[in-house]
């Protein structure tokens, strides 16, 4: 029997019965039932669900989007992420206007599934985000070909959406478009933070402290490693590609009771506590380095660019209790009604 969280009538946003696409909620609810497609798509394909016994269809058919391209991973054939197309219907009464702010296309990306034949893919590439190596992936290359090919195709306003691992795929391929002169909406659900979980200790004051200590000795190790070794792509301890990104706004959507992604909570709100006692120097350059990257680069080894680092963010935090970790770490909390939500844009 289906679960009822795949099926779209008995857990779906219906109460969006008409979008407009200039209102934040409407789009948030939109782009996390892109993401909420290929989990079931996925899921379809494993239980061997096709035609009208499918469960995916309604999360796009009810906003009219259509299925442009399945991204397949090479490894397992599992579905990790779609294209979708924005295909007005005028005969429906819902969702039947195209303005400048629809997207033509949503290019979508699930996170890690805990059943099925993707499981062992999925925690491979879990593993690939934490050593920062994520872009060797074949899964990241055909994503990333996929974004290239839409947008060399004349497409505009193009979003990347994606939930937990697919956050970080987004979230590679977002930084990428940047370096190309391409800045894309995006939209990520639960985004992966690797971190020492600071934001879980209920004392602020020794959560505050933490955090400085950390900024300190993080902007030391940078300061440091640059005497060592110039590299290519530091200037005075800061890292170049890295405030190359600060145009680039992308919107995060974390829950408290998250630890994958609660971090990013103190991560932003940190730098406005370093910048108001006079230390927003410090903090700038701490945040765009991890302590492990820096220790690898002063014994000589191979770092990659930490992904979960950013600039800038529309950061959105869930304050509603959430009963549990999986309540806390799911999709479904993005579109429901009963949610209490404060944003805050950070540059």
């Amino acid at each position: 029997m289906a679960l009822e969280r795949d099926t779209f009538h008995l857990s779906g946003p219906l109460h969006l019965t008409s979008i407009d696409w200039t209102d934040v909620d409407h789009r948030r609810s939109v782009a996390a039932c892109m993401v909420q497609g290929v989990y079931i798509m996925q899921r379809d394909r494993q239980e061997n669900r096709h035609g009208p016994e499918a469960l995916a269809p309604p999360w796009w058919n009810f906003f009219n989007f259509e299925v442009q391209t399945l991204l397949i991973d090479d490894a397992d054939s599992s579905i990790f992420g779609a294209i979708y197309r924005f295909k007005p219907n005028p005969s429906l009464d819902h969702n039947t206007l195209s303005t400048n702010s629809t997207p033509t296309h949503i290019i979508a990306f699930r996170g890690t599934v805990t059943k099925g034949d993707a499981f062992t893919r999925d925690l491979q590439l879990d593993l690939h985000f934490v050593r920062n190596v994520l872009h060797r992936s074949s899964r990241f290359e055909i994503a990333i070909q996929a974004v290239r090919n839409l947008i060399a195709s004349g497409n505009s306003n193009i979003w990347l959406v994606g939930h937990s691992l697919g956050s970080a795929m987004a979230m590679l391929a977002g930084k990428n478009m940047v370096k190309n002169g391409i800045l894309l909406e995006s939209h990520l659900f639960n985004p992966p933070f690797v971190s020492a979980p600071v934001e879980s200790i209920k004392n602020k004051k020794v959560k505050h402290g933490l955090r400085i200590a950390g900024s300190f000795v993080t902007a030391g190790l940078a300061v440091a490693v640059k005497a060592k070794k110039n590299h290519q792509q530091k200037n005075n301890g800061s890292n170049n590609s890295f405030l190359d990104l600060a145009a680039w706004v992308p919107c995060l959507y974390v829950n408290p009771r998250d630890h994958i992604c609660s971090e990013y909570i103190g991560y932003f709100g940190h730098r406005v506590k370093m910048g108001s006692i006079g230390a927003g120097g410090v903090e700038r350059l701490a945040a765009q380095h991890s302590i492990a990257g820096l220790f690898m680069d002063a014994f000589g080894k191979e770092s990659h660019e930490p992904i979960h680092l950013l600039p800038s963010a529309n950061l959105t935090v869930n304050l509603k209790r959430a009963r549990d970790l999986k309540e806390a770490h799911g999709l479904h909390q993005w579109w429901r009604l009963d949610q209490q939500l404060e944003s805050r844009t950070y540059r």
